[in-house]
């Protein structure tokens, strides 16, 4: 079901995406310890698309390394930022860019739960 693309960019900024301004509005994923990593978004500067329909939506999935309902609850509020960062954390050991943006995240994690 396609969504208000206004509210998408919303969610994704109350989520950690830091949005900047090119050819299209890009959303960089920061860490919750302000670490800029290598996922990322993006959505047309176009006026007249108000709504993001649904295989866009997939696509924007991907890029930030969730499954499409992952995505939607991300933008829905009941996945939080924190547990996007350790859905990413899991997903360490599959996707190789992740070990790059996220692995301070990981050891951040295992140094408080041993302590």
């Amino acid at each position: 079901m396609p969504r208000q693309k206004s509210k998408v960019e919303s969610a994704l900024r109350s989520k950690g995406f830091e949005q900047t301004e090119s050819d299209h509005h890009y959303f960089v994923y920061i860490t919750t310890d302000g670490k800029k990593t290598t996922v990322k978004t993006k959505t047309s500067h176009t006026p007249k698309m108000k709504d993001i329909p649904d295989n866009l939506l997939s696509q924007m999935a991907k890029q930030c390394q969730l499954s499409k309902n992952d995505f939607l609850r991300l933008l829905d509020c009941p996945l939080t930022r924190e547990e996007y960062e350790k859905i990413c954390v899991i997903r360490i050991n599959s996707k190789g860019s992740f070990v790059k943006c996220l692995i301070d995240v990981f050891i951040g994690w295992s140094y408080r739960t041993s302590v």
